[in-house]
């Protein structure tokens, strides 16, 4: 199966699925609508206060709605496809007026798979009986939740796994080594909140659960600060800045690719890890032109002849490919590079983001003495009506007109050097 059919079939599954359980339970009712209403409206709450959350391990937001939406598919009242009504529900109301994306329909998707799982299998826990959990059950039946949690957990990081593989290009091992190397950050904080938060209202009622909330918000406050001391690896940077130095390219070009590539990303709405495989790309995307004894003239390549950018293509992929990033990462990372040169309808995603960003600071940012001069509003035009005029090959149109609504926001400020 192809990467976007798969793509596709897992959305309508998802999206079918949901609809059903929404016309099933407006047939048969809600049953505990009290308790149904306080989860949903901790999973809306959550979804408006910060960005879509992951599922299950919540990288790149808050998992609150992650953990309620987790905590109710464990009480299972009204079974599945109650379960799968309130989330879907929750989840769809706390994202009303936010631009939509792949990767967030992607997110939603998983939600309601992880949340059909696991309100499926907890009727079958040792110990599971018709009334809602509750402590009587005694710690073991604690344990098979939380079992059922971790259960869940892999086969999420399978789903999100194939996911990327579809999205990018990337070797599915490769992705799937990545997800299990994220789940330690906040997967364990998310499961073991969702079991509380499960357990607790039945001892002190549902206004407990945002007090059950507050260790996992602590958790992934500490590990949003460790990925930003982490954000880009020196020996990336310091590839990016040999290319300026060696004269290979005007001064901060890689850099303001970088930026303007990731913003062009998150407007796609790329997951963050996929945001970090973008902006590495897009610093390391000239070092193949490190090796020319005579460089090209201002650095751009875009000009030059499609088997020569093809071959600085393949030598700066080789480049990446030594970088010090994670194994998971660094052939995704050299994956990007090599295939600049591609036809865009063969190039992964990230691919394709920068060779656009690329392309456009090579159309507005000639070289100087003191550096590039941004162009003004009618030189950005101009390069962008010709980066529309090369969509059929080169450029993807989807990418030339996230560019283009970046843009119209203001020019991202490119970090410093």
């Amino acid at each position: 199966m192809s990467g976007a059919r798969l793509v596709r079939t897992v959305h309508l599954l998802a999206g079918g699925g949901a609809l059903l359980a929404l016309a099933w339970t407006a047939l048969h009712g809600v049953q505990q609508p009290r308790t149904a209403c306080a989860y949903g409206l901790l999973i809306v709450l959550s979804e408006v206060a910060g960005r879509w959350p992951e599922p299950l391990g919540a990288r790149g937001g808050a998992p609150v709605g992650a953990a309620g939406a987790l905590a109710y598919a464990l009480l299972a009242d009204g079974g599945v496809p109650q379960a799968v009504a309130v989330v879907s529900g929750a989840a769809l109301a706390g994202a009303a007026g936010r631009p939509g994306g792949p990767d967030r329909r992607d997110r939603l998707a998983r939600r309601l798979a992880a949340t059909a799982l696991v309100a499926g299998c907890r009727p079958a826990l040792p110990g599971a009986g018709p009334a809602a959990p509750g402590p009587a059950q005694g710690p073991a039946y604690a344990l098979s939740l939380l079992l059922l949690l971790a259960l869940a957990t892999l086969a999420d990081a399978a789903l999100a796994a194939a996911l990327a593989r579809a999205r990018t290009g990337c070797p599915y091992p490769a992705a799937l080594r990545a997800e299990l190397h994220a789940l330690p950050t906040t997967a364990p904080a998310v499961c073991a909140t969702a079991v509380v938060a499960a357990l607790a209202p039945a001892v002190a009622g549902p206004w407990v659960l945002p007090f059950c909330c507050l260790p996992l918000l602590a958790v992934r406050l500490a590990a949003g600060r460790g990925e930003a001391r982490e954000s880009c690896p020196p020996a990336v940077a310091s590839l990016a800045r040999a290319t300026d130095l060696a004269g290979c390219t005007p001064a901060g070009h890689a850099r303001r690719v970088a930026a303007l590539s990731r913003a062009v990303g998150r407007e796609l709405g790329m997951a963050e890890r996929d945001l970090a495989v973008v902006e590495y790309a897009a610093l390391m995307h000239d070092v193949g032109q490190l090796s020319l004894v005579d460089p090209v003239p201002a650095g751009a390549t875009e000009p030059l002849p499609a088997e020569e950018r093809r071959r600085l293509a393949r030598l700066g992929g080789s480049v990446a490919r030594l970088a010090p990033l994670d194994a998971a990462v660094a052939p995704v990372v050299a994956d990007a590079v090599e295939r600049q040169a591609d036809p865009y309808r063969e190039q992964p995603l990230a691919a394709r983001v920068v060779r656009t960003a690329n392309a456009y600071d090579e159309l507005t940012a000639p070289a100087g003495p003191g550096g590039p001069a941004r162009g003004g509003r009618g030189e950005s035009a101009r390069a962008l009506e010709r980066l529309r005029r090369a969509t059929a090959y080169d450029h993807e149109p989807r990418v030339v007109e996230a560019l283009a609504r970046v843009l119209a926001r203001g020019a991202p400020v490119c970090p410093d050097p």
